[in-house]
């Protein structure tokens, strides 16, 4: 089964009572192992997760913490990227080379980068210089 084939099937189990636009996220971690999520959405609408928070989420519940690819899909009329949030958090755990694969359910994809996503990303790196708690 393809990243994207994972995706696709977690995208069912998305709690979308509110907006109906489920999403579903897979990801590979570094070891190989592939973590998905799918979007939650909740009452107190800005509450919810996404797909690829909740992804990231069980990656790093299982003890990692890189990814090496990505792959999203949800039902639009084009593949649809992440939100800037995620974008974030990919860029948290991904080099800006892993590769990102964008679709719809309808079979259009679209295939970029964490670091095309994020040009200008905030990094770990940015805060080399920050000074830690006494």
């Amino acid at each position: 089964m393809t990243l994207l084939d994972q995706a696709r099937a977690v995208r069912e189990n998305a709690y979308a009572p509110y907006s109906r636009f489920k999403v579903g996220a897979a990801i590979r971690a570094a070891s190989g192992a592939v973590y998905v999520g799918c979007n939650v959405e909740n009452a107190a609408y800005p509450e919810g997760t996404c797909a690829e928070a909740g992804a990231i989420a069980a990656m790093v519940a299982a003890g990692e913490t890189e990814l090496t690819e990505v792959a999203v899909i949800a039902d639009a009329p084009r593949p649809v990227p992440p939100c800037g949030g995620c974008r974030q958090k990919l860029a948290e755990f991904a080099a800006q080379e892993a590769v990102v694969t964008l679709a719809t359910v309808g079979g259009a994809v679209s295939v970029t980068t964490v670091g095309e996503l994020l040009p200008g990303g905030f990094r770990a790196a940015d805060m080399a210089h920050a000074v830690g708690p006494d």
